[in-house]
């Protein structure tokens, strides 16, 4: 098993949601997050000032996979959340020892 930590821009939300949904995968959890990469927040104008945004607001997806649909998924996040833009988010795959369900005590795939 693996956990999937994706970083990516919160109106595609629905976009990877549905991607994630077509391959079986039924639960994840979403953060909304703030922060920034390579590109180091942006500035705006208000008012006739300029000011500097560092932290830009983002989402966190946690779901945790079979190995057999990892590169599935990847795949599925990377063409639903790309924009082509600079901001579009990462992808950080973590390896995962155990998945217990609480309420049947379930253990491995099947507790997902």
């Amino acid at each position: 098993m693996k956990k999937l930590e994706c970083i990516i821009r919160p109106f595609k939300l629905e976009d990877v949601k549905e991607g994630l949904d077509s391959l079986g995968i039924q639960g994840m959890t979403v953060t909304e997050v703030k922060g920034f990469g390579r590109q180091r927040g942006h500035t705006e104008l208000y008012r006739g000032s300029e000011y500097a945004i560092e932290f830009l607001p983002k989402l966190k997806i946690e779901i945790v996979v079979p190995d057999d649909i990892l590169d599935e998924a990847v795949e599925v996040i990377l063409q639903a959340a790309n924009t082509g833009k600079i901001g579009d988010g990462k992808i950080f795959v973590i390896p995962v020892e155990e998945a217990i369900r609480i309420r049947t005590g379930e253990r491995g795939d099947e507790a997902l």
